[in-house]
């Protein structure tokens, strides 16, 4: 049996431990642009998945991810970013990571072969017909994530397998397979580098895209931000000046009237000019 990709030794980082600081700082993030070529690579796949989800949460269903390690916190960030970034509720898009919250902040690396974790986590995150499961592997062979992939798509759900390696068990066990070539890690099988990297990127890339063809997205700006500290508040009156082509003034003067939501205050607005 030939040796995964990602557990490869890369023959450009063979005397890492022995380079000058800088170099070695160079090396680890070149490295990345790997990662996002690869993501690239894989983009025609990706919008299938983009499809899936948008007509998903057209038809009233949600996105789950399910990995383990840092492909399961990858999928708990992501969807722990959705709700301010979207204003869509929490359930909306939900991060499964195997062996519970606890895994977010200490490893522990043995939960990834429980396949029956796996099926066990569909019916406890409810998740049934429509809604869409991401299962989320660099090395593509976890059982967890097989595990619920499998239970998944025989309740009907869509099925979506992201992997480093070709040919692998989650792909296979998907109903969409994205393939992200990250090749040989700087740090040999460290999948937490390139691989981590590029699951980043297409994560932010479904939801993203998933968001914006389902209404969440005013051209290039987030039309449903809820402007929760200064920061946001300052991004929210640029996006109904930007909208309304109106001046900083008028646009606070909507927001007020409007409980600081951006869709109502740009509506009120043109009503009464």
């Amino acid at each position: 049996m030939s040796l995964p990709k990602t557990e490869m030794r890369n023959p450009l980082s063979m005397n890492f431990d022995r380079l000058p600081t800088e170099e070695m700082a160079r090396l680890v993030i070149s490295a990345n642009y790997e990662a996002v070529k690869a993501a690239e690579a894989a983009a025609a796949d990706i919008a299938k998945a983009i499809d899936a989800i948008a007509a998903a949460f057209e038809g009233g269903h949600r996105l789950f991810y399910i990995g383990a390690g840092t492909s399961g916190r990858l999928g708990v960030l992501d969807a722990a970013e959705c709700p301010p970034t979207f204003g869509v509720d929490y359930d909306l898009v939900t991060g499964i990571i195997a062996g519970g919250k606890e895994r977010m902040f200490r490893a522990g690396e043995n939960e990834e072969d429980k396949y029956e974790m796996g099926v066990l986590a569909v019916s406890e995150y409810g998740i049934q017909q429509g809604d869409v499961l991401v299962g989320i592997s660099a090395a593509g062979n976890a059982a967890y994530v097989v595990g619920a992939l499998e239970t998944a798509k025989a309740l009907g759900c869509v099925t979506v397998g992201i992997s480093c390696n070709p040919d692998t068990k989650i792909l296979n066990a998907a109903d969409i397979a994205i393939y992200t070539d990250t090749g040989a890690e700087i740090l040999t099988g460290s999948t937490r580098l390139k691989a981590g990297t590029a699951q980043k990127v297409v994560l932010n890339t479904l939801t993203t895209c998933a968001m914006a063809k389902t209404g969440k997205v005013y051209e290039n700006m987030m039309i449903n931000l809820s402007p929760s500290n200064v920061k946001l508040k300052g991004r929210v009156v640029r996006i109904v000046k930007d909208i309304l082509s109106c001046d900083e003034q008028a646009a606070v003067t909507a927001l007020d009237a409007n409980g600081w939501n951006i869709r109502n205050a740009v509506t009120w607005h043109k009503e009464r000019n």
